[in-house]
């Protein structure tokens, strides 16, 4: 005799829902079923027809029990009610006599079908074939009915829908009602990190689990398997740090011992050593795409980063229990080997910059490089401080050749050792004391170059005056030689003065602007030279009431608001210009303005210069920042944001300048100020010059009578302690940075030409692979056409170039050959006032030598070094390339990178114009 199927509860409730309705006031229901449900499940109640019906269920092995079962029930249970009594057990239906049958619905014992049953619970007409032999994905379905029951099937429900609606039920993968969810590795690795999914698969019955994971393995891949078995083993959090750990271990050279130590974290967990190599990649794949998914950045961002960095340090302490630290040490996906190459790194820094480039390199190989994002960067300067260290040593040869190498180069020094400074973030103390010993030789070369300044200072002083700057620019000129010229032809500047502002966070402020919003300017240079950032020299001693006061009256001057307001009022009406100074109070806006309505007042006022003192960087000099931090960005400065954006908004451009620089305290906490007679400021006194300090005289020291003693010395101080001090005589405090900028789209005054980011920084700072870019024009040849207006471009004789990386347009380059193909000559004509061919030649040439990659400022550069005519509008003409190369849409040449770089896709540009970039 065949056994009986098993019925439990809700197979009962089912059949029970289905023949009540027809069964003509019959109470008793045979079952050909053993009850599967437990004690308390004996009594319930069913909902017929919107009435609920209580329920009894029996077990009876004999035709006599059923009887007296039955007659209990109607005798003594419920004699007059409408309860049902359903009776399940062994008894074969032949053994039942007509008499009990008569009693029953149907007059005969009902037969449980699971699979009829699961088709009723899904509304479906139909069953997956598939699924009929499978008892254990039936009986699973009507265990896990959800409250709300399962959702409708349709016509037929699929194995596949049982399936998911099966996991999400039992074990939180996924949504009963949605089958939306993309089943695969990534999706299992992050379920077996959820707290309870793993938990309730475990506690599945074995058959259940068995048929799940063979499913889930068709459906997701090889790592199922082992992932689950880890689940079923209490282990479901660690499934992604071990598959972390199986790929470290594969791939380590001691492949070997690793493995095996390996094999004892998974325990029971792995089937077999084959398993591994599968489950691995399946992790690291799910973790290299997290990790993108972190470097993009935004909130989501940040939640992958989290979730990467939980995982592979859980990873980490995994491999420290099983001793396989010092095997992995050289992976690229561990933190622990990232910090291994960390330390490396540090290592080196005692030694040639050789090995600590190569040390760089490994170090942002590691795919965790740009998770710790500060950590690579401060490693990264370690290495450009010591490239600099390796380097010649500026010669000192003049104050103002001196003051304009700071802000070019040695205002970086002092930015990069701010950077270090502040300490790894691993908070390692090897590393620590390597960046310790770096800083300590970085200082000592910086006071060399400080104390041979202060020599030359001390000359200079002597005689310099406006008069005779002797080939410097003064701070009392600065507005005569960069505001003035700003507002030559109806220009309305905003000149913006950062009180202490220095070099290095000059530098990195500037570097902080958006390009989509702000193009440097800088003044245009001779043929053969350059074009740089202009640095001034401020008035000694290097204080605000001296050189601030004659910053902004255009002439020495000593004194405070009142003084500058005149000073900076009379300096304009000599220019026939109306001017209005706002101090710190009157540009700041009430409760509901971010600006003073004066200001913005004052900002559409078409006849008006403007002068805003801003006093965050000195104010921060006495007490230190709150965030400990000494470097600066846009954001750290009170209403600097808004008041750019309100500068841009009206259209003007910006003088961005400081009125003296400052130093910072990086000496030990116990150090105290130096016992000296004469003191009258923090940097400065009177009397006979010692040891760090430096005598100045002449017309250029406005105070104690034209003579002064100022330090030089980065560590010495006459006063208490602050965070940082000015009023001495070392490159940072003298230097007076004088930064322009425009609104980006706005037409480059006259006399002047856009900075490419390229070229701000030192070539000690951006390595071997990041040359600058040459900004100087080429002189035009007499007799040609200078424009390449025409779709020849004009033929050009070639005239001796200065050294420049920009590949110069000639008979068989990329560029030359592209403007001269058919493609372009017919997109020309459809672009207005397109570039001439010789300046796109040139620009395309650029872009190839460069790698594809170049700002706008030196793509326009580019051009004007090949034509001799300047592009005033690097944004305009960046859109123009655009519109010239990028035919039917497909982006040869775009803006990337927030508007900071010009890319050009060297394959499209072999696609769309095959004719001139053929081999």
């Amino acid at each position: 005799m065949a056994a009986r199927p098993a019925a439990g509860r809700r197979a009962v409730e089912v059949l029970l829902e289905a023949e009540l309705p027809r069964a003509e006031g019959r109470r008793l229901v045979l079952v050909d079923a053993v009850w599967a449900g437990g004690e308390e499940e004996r009594e319930f109640t069913v909902q017929v027809d919107g009435v609920a019906r209580r329920v009894h269920v029996t077990d009876q092995d004999s035709p006599l029990g059923i009887a007296d079962a039955w007659r209990h029930h109607t005798t003594a249970v419920d004699p007059d009610g409408d309860s049902v009594l359903v009776v399940t057990g062994l008894v074969p239906a032949d053994q039942l006599g007509w008499d009990l049958r008569g009693h029953a619905v149907r007059r005969r014992p009902l037969a449980v079908e699971r699979a009829d049953i699961v088709k009723q619970l899904f509304g479906a007409g139909d069953l997956d074939t598939r699924m009929v032999r499978e008892n254990w994905l039936l009986d699973a379905l009507l265990e896990a009915e959800p409250s709300g029951g399962w959702p409708r099937a349709g016509s037929v429900l699929t194995r596949n829908r049982a399936l998911r609606a099966l996991l999400a039920a039992r074990v939180g993968l996924g949504d009963t009602s949605d089958e939306s969810l993309d089943l695969d590795a990534d999706t299992l690795f992050d379920w077996s990190r959820t707290p309870a999914g793993p938990r309730r698969f475990a506690e599945l019955p074995e058959q259940e689990r068995t048929g799940l994971t063979t499913w889930l393995e068709e459906v997701t891949g090889p790592a199922a398997p082992t992932l689950l078995a880890l689940a079923a083993d209490g282990r479901g959090a660690d499934a992604l740090p071990l598959g972390a750990l199986a790929s470290a271990a594969l791939t380590c050279p001691a492949a070997a011992d690793a493995g095996f130590a390996l094999g004892t974290l998974f325990g029971r967990a792995l089937g077999s050593f084959d398993a591994l190599a599968p489950y691995a990649s399946a992790a690291t794949g799910v973790l290299t795409r997290w990790i993108a998914q972190a470097e993009a950045g935004g909130s989501a961002g940040t939640d992958a980063r989290a979730r990467v960095l939980a995982v592979l340090e859980r990873a980490d302490r995994l491999a420290d229990t099983a001793h396989l630290t010092g095997l992995l040490a050289g992976d690229r996906l561990l933190p622990s080997g990232y910090r291994a190459r960390l330390r490396t790194l540090a290592a080196s820094l005692d030694g040639r910059p050789g090995p600590a480039r190569t040390a760089l390199r490994d170090l942002a190989d590691h795919q965790l490089a740009v998770l710790h994002a500060d950590s690579t960067e401060r490693a990264r300067t370690a290495v450009r401080l010591l490239r600099w260290l390796d380097g010649p040593q500026a010669a000192q040869e003049s104050v103002g050749r001196s003051v304009r190498h700071h802000l070019e180069s040695t205002g970086w020094v002092d930015l990069a050792t701010g950077i270090l400074a502040e300490g790894d973030a691993s908070r390692d103390s090897g590393i620590g004391e390597a960046y310790h010993r770096l800083i300590g030789r970085v200082r000592d070369r910086r006071r060399q170059l400080d104390e041979s300044f202060a020599a030359t200072l001390a000359i200079w002083t002597e005689a310099a005056s406006q008069q005779a700057p002797h080939g410097a620019l003064l701070i009392e000129d600065v507005l005569a030689q960069a505001a003035a010229p700003l507002a030559r032809d109806g220009g309305r500047p905003l000149v913006l003065v950062l009180d202490g502002m220095s070099a290095d966070v000059a530098v990195e402020l500037a570097a902080g602007l958006a390009p989509r919003s702000w193009t440097e300017i800088v003044p245009a240079s001779p043929v053969g030279r350059r074009p740089g950032r202009l640095a001034a020299v401020a008035m000694l001693p290097t204080l605000t009431r001296i050189s601030r006061a004659s910053l902004l009256s255009g002439a020495p001057a000593e004194g405070g608001q009142d003084t500058e307001r005149a000073g900076f009022t009379a300096f304009w009406k000599k220019r026939h210009r109306e001017a209005v100074l706002f101090h710190k109070g009157g540009y700041e806006g009430t409760a509901g303005h971010r600006l003073a309505p004066a200001l913005l007042e004052a900002l559409a006022d078409e006849r008006r210069v403007i002068g805003v003192i801003v006093n965050t960087i000195d104010d921060a000099l006495a007490d230190g920042r709150d965030n400990g931090r000494a470097r600066w960005r846009p954001t750290d400065i009170a209403k600097l944001a808004d008041l750019l954006d309100a500068a841009r908004g009206a259209g003007r451009p910006v003088l961005l300048v400081s009125d003296h620089g400052h130093i910072l305290d990086r000496s030990p906490r116990e150090s105290g100020p130096a016992v000296s007679e004469g003191v009258q400021g923090a940097r400065w006194r009177t009397g006979p010059a010692g040891p760090g300090e430096v005598e100045l005289t002449g017309p250029r020291v406005r105070t104690a009578g034209g003579r002064i003693t100022a330090a030089w010395r980065d560590d010495l101080r006459y006063t208490a302690r602050q965070a940082g001090y000015h009023g001495g005589a070392s490159l940072a405090e003298v230097t007076v940075p004088v930064l322009a900028f425009v609104p980006a789209g706005i037409e480059i005054p006259a006399g002047w030409t856009a900075l490419p980011a390229e070229n701000t920084t030192p070539e000690w700072w951006r390595g071997d692979a990041e040359a600058a870019q040459p900004q100087e024009p080429a002189p035009a040849p007499r007799g040609g056409k200078r424009g390449g207006g025409g779709k020849g471009g004009g033929s050009r004789k070639q005239q001796p170039q200065h050294e420049s990386l920009f590949s110069q347009p000639g008979r068989g380059t990329v560029g030359e050959q592209t403007v001269r193909s058919k493609p372009f000559e017919t997109q020309r004509e459809f672009v207005r006032n397109a570039p001439g061919n010789t300046a796109v030649a040139a620009v395309l040439d650029a872009l190839l030598t460069a790698g594809g990659k170049l700002s706008p400022a030196a793509v326009a550069a580019a051009a004007q070094a090949a034509t001799g005519k300047s592009e005033r509008n690097p944004q305009r003409f960046v859109t123009m390339l655009e519109r010239l190369l990028n035919i039917d849409g497909y982006p040869v040449l775009q803006l990337v990178e927030s508007g900071r770089t010009v890319h050009l896709d060297r394959e499209l540009l072999r696609q769309q114009f095959p004719e001139g970039t053929a081999p």
